[in-house]
């Protein structure tokens, strides 16, 4: 990206935003919510415009950006775990280290639900009862490499028992499964469950898997004060090719970081309010890094394809 490419960007053509997921979703909600107020932040004539490429929990949309002229004119939302989690269990066409993170944008932790008239109310609850029956319960989540998902092997792992997994195409599935009984818990996010005493069926929240209790669930304990070491946040951010100039990057990163403290952007951001979790690019890159030994153990664990 030449100096005078960096001084035209971002006012000579709209900037193409790839979203992994189908219209309407969490992620495309999101990205679709930010955009005009990313556009205010950066100024001039920016026009954010999203495209939804969905697919493999966001590989495709990851392999497109990956491709992208580095010029600043195609940025992605990218998704955590998932992004990190795929090349290191299956063989990918997709490179992490194909682009460069600009800010993570919120961090919401993974809970685990069941029906509020269940008998089980405690992961300890949980862990017993496998433990007596390897494999009698059954758990719901979005899909493999998914946050729900490592954290049903994480919770697997750490309790030395064995669960039943069942993937879905989306919480909304879950969900549904659970109301009706058909499974028995379900691995979605705070964002995804605002009140689960009052879903269609009531539910109850018997753990979060994060490291400390989210301001929004200050009496659901985390699984580490249960006992069990399990931390699997979902994360969503913004990505660019990794060649795209330091400048552009530092200022799509202020923009960024200036649209979540926006209050008329906090007013429309509904759900992703409460978990909005700003972090610059670098320092992101540096946690997920940390990430890398759990997640090399957990892939460890899954079947080669």
């Amino acid at each position: 990206m030449s100096s005078a490419a960096v001084a035209a960007w971002p006012d000579d053509r709209p900037i193409q935003v790839y979203v992994g997921f189908a219209a309407g979703g969490g992620t495309d909600t999101m990205a679709r919510t930010m955009a005009p107020y990313i556009q205010k932040y950066l100024g001039g004539r920016a026009t954010l415009v999203v495209q939804n490429k969905p697919g493999a929990a966001g590989e495709i949309a990851n392999i497109g950006l990956m491709h992208a002229p580095a010029d600043g004119y195609t940025i992605g939302v990218v998704n955590l775990p998932a992004m990190a989690f795929g090349p290191l269990y299956r063989k990918t066409q997709f490179d992490p280290g194909a682009l460069r993170l600009v800010a993570r944008v919120l961090s919401d932790p993974t809970i685990l639900v069941a029906r509020k008239d269940s008998p089980y109310s405690t992961l300890g609850d949980v862990v017993a009862a496998l433990k007596k029956r390897p494999g009698a319960l059954t758990f719901g989540h979005n899909g493999v490499g998914t946050n729900g998902h490592l954290a049903l092997l994480q919770l697997q792992n750490a309790g030395g028992v064995k669960l039943t997994d069942i993937p879905f195409n989306g919480t909304s599935q879950s969900k549904t499964a659970l109301f009706g009984g058909h499974i028995d818990f379900a691995a979605v996010t705070t964002g995804e469950m605002q009140d689960a005493g009052k879903e269609a069926v009531p539910l109850k929240i018997l753990a979060q898997m994060s490291d400390r209790r989210a301001a929004s669930l200050p009496n659901v304990p985390t699984a580490r004060e249960q006992g069990i070491d399990d931390v699997m946040p979902a994360e969503r951010g913004i990505a660019v090719p990794a060649g795209v100039a330091g400048p552009a990057v530092a200022r799509l990163a202020a923009a960024i970081e200036a649209t979540l403290k926006d209050p008329e952007y906090l007013k429309k951001a509904g759900n992703d309010a409460p978990v909005l979790a700003y972090l610059k690019g670098d320092e992101w890159a540096r946690e997920i890094a940390g990430r890398q030994a759990v997640l090399r153990k957990l892939a460890g664990s899954m079947p080669k394809e």
